[in-house]
């Protein structure tokens, strides 16, 4: 009987010649600013509620690490999601198929039908910690999948612009792209505070947290005013009607 990886590859699927080598780009990608997040954890609560209907941290697909001994801007906060990545191991390692590339989208997915539980593809992930979770209820492994499984939410996920994640977070500090990022830390780990919002509170736009707010107004792009700051003539309106 042959194998899930062996009837998708039957189908054409692109990306599944060699492993490593050819594989097809996912459409999407989660980027988010390390240092804007508060670590509220609201993202986790969205994440659990979309895909399985419950409030649970431990089953969403994001995680948030907050760590009481470190320091802002360097380890507080730390945020875990698949970075979908573009060599991605795991679907190399996966025995079954299980976890393999949408079609349709480029998304690396699992089939939660077909996975075996083995967390093969949990050891092969690059990262420390691993991007894939296992559910210990199901036995089962778990990753972000941009929400194109998100039974218990009416919107339609995947490539879209619509991610429970992105949609929750007070603070902007996730966004979705379409571009593929650097393959590297700097490369998903950006710097969304240059916004209207952010500097009306007279937070550093900075990586190093240390930044006047004379600066970070100027930074942003932003007017000072009398009363507060004003965006600059040449921003986008929708932007800052987003904040």
């Amino acid at each position: 009987m042959p194998t899930a990886v062996e009837e998708r590859s039957a189908t054409g699927q692109p990306g599944m010649e060699q492993a490593g080598v050819g594989k097809q780009l996912s459409q999407g990608y989660l980027l988010i600013d390390t240092k804007k997040c508060s670590g509220c954890m609201s993202c986790m609560i969205a994440c659990s509620m979309v895909h399985n209907g419950i409030i649970n941290l431990s089953k969403a697909r994001i995680q948030i690490k907050k760590n009481v001994f470190g320091k802002y801007p360097v380890d507080d906060i730390e945020q875990y999601v698949c970075r979908q990545c573009v060599d991605a191991p795991c679907v190399d390692a996966c025995p079954v198929g299980a976890l393999h590339i949408e079609e349709a989208t480029g998304v690396r997915v699992i089939d939660e039908d077909a996975c075996i539980g083995c967390k093969m593809c949990i050891k092969a992930c690059s990262f420390d910690p691993p991007r894939i979770m296992y559910d210990f209820e199901y036995r089962k492994a778990v990753k972000c999948d941009l929400c194109l499984g998100t039974p218990y939410w009416e919107k339609e996920g995947g490539i879209t612009d619509n991610h429970a994640c992105v949609d929750v977070c007070s603070l902007k500090a996730i966004v979705f792209t379409r571009d593929v990022p650097e393959q590297s830390d700097a490369g998903y780990n950006v710097n969304l505070r240059k916004s209207l919002h952010y500097a009306r509170a007279n937070l550093p736009i900075s990586d190093d947290g240390l930044q006047p707010p004379k600066e970070a107004i100027a930074e942003a792009g932003l007017i000072p005013t009398g009363s507060g700051v004003t965006r600059s003539f040449w921003d986008d309106p929708e932007i800052e009607e987003g904040e």
